[in-house]
């Protein structure tokens, strides 16, 4: 994936994600964008059809220059994903840690069974990302980790096919990051 930040628009060439509005190669003009985020662990943007674009972290200060620069808001975003995938993560929570995480993510709308049934959707394919592949990652899983599950990166096949099409796995991802408000 490559990103070409330009004036009043941004150019993602070999965009890794199915279903995105810029799958493989397209264009974000500065009035689709509503927000965005350069400090986050993975920069992104959001268009004003709460779809979340990923760049990679050596472009945050060009993001960031190009939302100033565009009268662009910069909000920080409760990550949904993040909270969503901590169990897949190469760590233990305690009980009040798992609490907070379910208090987070009843605050955006999830109930308890939802909640366990989105868990139960990546499971498999999480857990091969994390663990079959030795990443070992005990820190941060997110949105971008999901999809690049979705992708096939570092899982396995059949652990990759549980996730179903990777458009639709795409947007029922994108919907779920969506109900986050900023922080």
């Amino acid at each position: 994936m490559q990103v070409v930040i330009a004036d009043t628009e941004i150019r993602f060439v070999d965009y890794p994600f199915a279903g995105a509005s810029v799958y493989p190669d397209g264009v974000i003009a500065v009035f689709a964008i509503g927000e965005a985020d350069p400090g986050a662990i993975r920069p992104y943007l959001r268009t004003i059809t709460g779809e979340t674009l990923f760049v990679h972290a050596e472009h945050r200060r060009g993001l960031d220059d190009f939302c100033r620069r565009n009268a662009i808001a910069i909000h920080r975003r409760l990550d949904i994903w993040a909270d969503l995938l901590e169990p897949f993560l190469d760590t233990w929570f305690d009980a009040e840690d798992q609490r907070a995480t379910e208090a987070r993510l009843h605050g955006v709308g999830l109930e308890s069974k939802e909640i366990a049934e989105i868990r139960g959707r990546v499971e498999r394919a999480m857990m091969s990302y994390n663990f079959d592949s030795m990443l070992w990652e005990w820190v941060y899983l997110g949105l971008y980790d999901l999809l690049s599950a979705a992708n096939g990166v570092l899982v396995r096949p059949e652990s990759q096919a549980t996730l179903g099409d990777p458009v639709e796995l795409y947007h029922w991802a994108m919907s779920i990051a969506g109900r986050a408000g900023s922080t």
